[in-house]
């Protein structure tokens, strides 16, 4: 299986650099039994079914984009840090330029947020901040901006309007430096209008890494190293999903993150509680044990996400299905448009 198998060619003009609003405007391709219609977000009400269940990421985006000053001989110049994960009191970050930031250094952020650089590696560093808790949590919600993804970040840069568009209405645990952007489209009165039909929901936590945009490099797609990613699927989720299955209705994560997070905690075919890393990767030859179906975006080519969604439909499958949606104009990535994919 090669990488090659997994390429396709993007016009710049069908990258999405701002969501569709209202947010279920978006549009949305159904793709079911060798049929694909072409419909938006606002369908999904007419489209499950009572007794599915979706599964939700409730993960909160943090705004981990930080610009500051490193001071040296008296000579202020300007950082750039990306937040990637907390690690033991320490928080590991991405930094430019990161050759001339010096171990032992002070960052300088704002007025009351600081960081020293207690190790630095050839591609990262870590970061000890000044303060911690609710406490940093204010000052990083005071002093950062969301991390957009690369191919949005290269356009134009982040605003203030990304910090409510570049986050779901359900986010509620802090600690993803990107979105789960299939969940981006749902506003409350859809979830209201899904739920008087008989659709319920479960979330799940699993906190989104910026491992999520790493390009794969290795030609044979096997062997490519998936990074971790933290999350937790409680006893009360497993068993709300277990009960689906069990009175036979559909099981459908909101996003590739529910999706790999419930395929994790599912070693056995049932879904059992999970707290911890996963680094599951999901190519053709996977045999899913709880997902009967998936809303997803669209996704970069020669990516895990893209070999995700070939193992759920089949690689011919997925080629035709991009194929219609490039014909069609769909809005790619992040802030783009929809497809739910029914195998």
């Amino acid at each position: 299986m090669k990488l090659s198998d997994f390429d396709f060619d993007l016009p710049e003009s069908l990258i999405a650099t701002r969501p569709a609003r209202p947010r279920t405007s978006a549009r949305l391709l159904v793709a079911a039994g060798g049929e694909i219609l072409d419909r938006h977000v606002s369908d999904l009400v007419d489209i499950f079914q009572p007794g599915d269940r979706l599964v939700l990421n409730n993960t909160r985006v943090i705004p981990a984009r930080l610009t500051g000053q490193r001071v040296r001989d008296g000579i202020a110049a300007k950082v750039e840090i990306t937040l990637l994960e907390a690690e033991a009191g320490a928080w590991r970050a991405l930094a430019k330029p990161l050759r001339k930031v010096k171990l032992g250094e002070e960052l300088i952020f704002s007025d009351d947020l600081k960081a020293t650089v207690v190790d630095r590696g050839e591609a990262d560093l870590r970061l000890s901040f000044n303060l911690t808790g609710e406490a940093f949590d204010a000052a990083l919600a005071r002093t950062g901006m969301m991390p957009l993804p690369p191919y949005i970040a290269s356009k134009r840069a982040a605003d203030a309007q990304d910090i409510f568009d570049y986050q779901t209405i359900f986010a509620r645990h802090a600690g993803a430096v990107a979105a789960p952007t299939a969940s981006l489209h749902f506003d409350a009165g859809l979830l209201a209008a899904l739920a008087q039909k008989g659709v319920t929901f479960t979330e799940v936590t699993l906190h989104v890494g910026a491992g999520t945009f790493l390009p794969v490099k290795v030609e044979d797609v096997t062997t490519h190293k998936m990074h971790a990613e933290w999350g937790e699927v409680t006893a009360g989720a497993a068993a709300e999903i277990n009960a689906t299955r069990a009175a036979g209705g559909r099981v459908i994560p909101v996003g590739t993150t529910a999706l790999r997070l419930i395929e994790s905690a599912a070693v056995s075919g049932i879904v059992a509680p999970w707290r911890g890393p996963t680094d599951i990767f999901i190519y053709p030859g996977y045999k899913f044990r709880v997902t009967n179906a998936l809303m997803t975006n669209f996704h970069l080519p020669k990516s895990t996400l893209l070999m995700l969604v070939s193992a759920l439909m089949g690689q011919d499958a997925i080629r035709h299905i991009y194929d219609h949606a490039l014909r069609h104009q769909y809005r790619f990535f992040s802030y783009g448009d929809a497809s739910l994919l029914i195998p």
